[in-house]
């Protein structure tokens, strides 16, 4: 309680003025003294920021739900928001009148002047969206990036190809971080910098490991005589390199195909627009660099490498073997942990044929996400996506689980859901709670479109933490337009059908003004949801099987749930982005919900 004077608070931000007025933080109630307006100044983006604005009004009091400040300054405070009693506990009425709009649009004008409160709202450069070095420029509610060599791309994400005019004639053209962003790599006997010109066929000789080099009638031309048990086109092959039975661990130095062609260098200009390349996120944790060697880092059977066949890029399985098996004993189990240490921190940082429009994803690189089947005569059957928030809790969307009547299984840890894997862990689903304000409005939208499903624990315990198998955060922010996420899931393809591998892509998060547009989804979204997409580049979108999966965005080094995949029309479609339920509406309803449970257990 404060009387009088002028008294600034920051975090929580309390700004009162000439009365008397009780602020606390935005988790608890607001106790409002008559003859005073408390209003809370939320700005997206920053975390649990709140303003509180007393003002004398001499106006008489009742409890109602919060007035939003926008509706006040335009004079107008308009329906309170269906959201707002599960989300925010701020009360407050105030007499309108013209004095009053007056007096909070100057103290409002202050505020953001003094403050800065809403810069991150403003400016959209405030969160440095170029990456690589890039510099932005803000252009009013856009912003264009301004690449460093050999970077480009909307946000300097991609490396330009800068091999488009040079000629590397018997050799294969590489791009390089550092002036002048490329190297020839010649294929012997020919010789830098431009591969043109060709040494003599055994001199230096190309054998490794003390082989022999045999001239061949064609001066290009020679063939390595391998001592035992050397072998491959160069000897280079030695008995000891092979991979063992994880197969992306593999970090020998095998480059030839088994159909004997030589590897494409990962940093070969040919691979910019291939999905594994010396330039991907996280490349050197698989292994990949600037060298043409071996690597599995989608983690498929063995050891592959990119080719050139009839002139165009292939893939090909390395000449490599499997090791031979040891004999290992084996540990005495250990009791799994009952709880996460951490949460959004995946093991594996990459990305890989898509969601519709993108690329089927390394295993491990979401292992928050959840599959919920259903039983049938075949077999489970996937039909709605979801995300592990807490060892025994899912979040999904509530349409997914409308009338319902079938048992669920949640399936964590899953790759492929066409075959039984390692990795995996299932769970039968035994309490469904959807939220108690959702509805259906048929040919408008899905509202409060959420939902939590309990898991039945299996020998006391439910997910127990791997590399495939984590938790993502819960946010308690806003992000602005133009924040890249990723959506991923089991949905429907470009060809209409499921894909049974993980899919995911890249989306950047759109305006709610820009969403609600006549010509996009014309006035359908409400605060408890969101849309994303590429309006310029249609075909990347979340489809039917994903429903209830996740958009996750990345803050301060961590993957937070932001939102779950909701409702759309069509799949991919022009000026038709996907639409998100707003997860940040709805986390003081997901935590109510958990504890309430844990208390009912106990």
């Amino acid at each position: 309680m404060v009387n009088s004077a002028l008294t600034l608070q920051v975090l929580p931000l309390v700004i009162l003025l000439g009365t008397t007025c009780l602020g606390v933080t935005s988790s608890s109630t607001l106790a409002v003294v008559p003859n005073s307006l408390c209003l809370c100044l939320e700005s997206p983006g920053l975390h649990s920021l709140c303003g509180f604005l007393a003002v004398s009004t001499g106006a008489s009091w009742a409890a109602r739900a919060p007035v939003p400040l926008r509706s006040i300054l335009e004079g107008s405070t308009g329906a309170s928001d269906e959201t707002d009693d599960y989300e925010n506990y701020y009360y407050t009425e105030a007499k309108q009148d013209t004095n009053l709009q007056q007096e909070l649009s100057e103290e409002f004008s202050w505020m953001e002047k003094s403050l800065g409160v809403f810069d991150y709202m403003t400016d959209s450069c405030y969160s440095n969206p170029c990456k690589n070095g890039g510099t932005c420029e803000a252009k009013g509610s856009d912003f264009s990036c301004h690449c460093p060599k050999p970077y480009g791309g909307t946000t300097c994400e991609k490396v330009e190809d800068m091999c488009l005019e040079k000629n590397c004639h018997f050799g294969d053209c590489l791009v390089i971080l550092t002036p002048p962003y490329f190297k020839c790599s010649c294929k012997p006997p020919y010789k830098r910098p431009s591969c043109q010109r060709a040494s003599k066929q055994c001199s230096p000789n190309p054998c490794k490991n003390g082989g022999t080099c045999i001239r061949n009638r064609y001066r290009s031309k020679f063939t390595c005589k391998c001592p035992e048990p050397f072998r491959g086109r160069f000897c280079e092959i030695g008995p000891n390199d092979c991979y063992e039975e994880d197969s992306s661990t593999y970090r020998g130095r095998v480059s030839q195909a088994e159909n004997g062609r030589t590897c494409l260098h990962w940093n070969s200009h040919h691979l910019l627009d291939h999905p594994f390349n010396a330039f991907m996120e996280d490349a050197d944790s698989y292994g990949i660099g600037e060298h043409n060697f071996c690597r599995n880092p989608d983690e498929d059977e063995k050891p592959w490498c990119y080719i050139r066949k009839n002139n165009e890029v292939d893939w090909e399985y390395c000449d490599v073997s499997l090791c031979a098996a040891e004999e290992t004993p084996t540990e005495p189990p250990t009791d799994p942990p009952e709880v996460f240490q951490t949460c959004g921190q995946p093991e594996v940082r990459r990305t890989l044929k898509k969601i519709y429009g993108g690329s089927k994803a390394t295993a491990g690189k979401h292992p928050w996400m959840a599959s919920l089947q259903i039983q049938t005569p075949d077999g489970n059957k996937h039909f709605c996506g979801g995300v592990l928030i807490k060892s025994c809790w899912v979040l999904t969307a509530a349409h997914c689980l409308e009338n319902l009547e079938t048992k669920i299984q949640v399936a964590l840890g899953k790759q492929n859901l066409k075959k039984k894997e390692d990795h995996e862990q299932i769970f039968d689903a035994v309490e469904v709670i959807l939220h108690d304000k959702y509805r259906e409005e048929m040919g408008r939208a899905l509202y409060n479109d959420i939902a939590l499903l309990k898991l039945q624990p299996v020998d006391g315990y439910c997910a127990v933490e791997t590399k495939y198998v984590k938790i993502a955060c819960l946010p308690d922010f806003f992000l602005p337009a133009g924040t890249s996420c990723f959506i991923a899931g089991w949905g429907d393809t470009e060809t209409g059908d499921p894909s049974h591998q993980l899919l995911d892509a890249n989306v950047r998060l759109i305006s709610q003004r820009k969403c609600n547009e006549p010509n996009i989804h014309h006035d359908k979204l409400d605060d408890s949801m969101f849309c994303a997409g590429r309006l310029r580049k249609p075909g990347i979108d979340s489809c039917q099987g994903d429903s209830g999966g996740p958009l996750t965005c990345v803050a301060n080094g961590s993957y937070y749930v932001y939102g779950l995949v909701s409702w759309g029309e069509g799949c991919g479609l022009k000026n038709k982005p996907g639409v998100y339920t707003q997860v940040t509406k709805f986390t003081s309803w997901i935590n109510a919900v958990i504890q309430y449970s844990s208390r009912s257990r106990q």
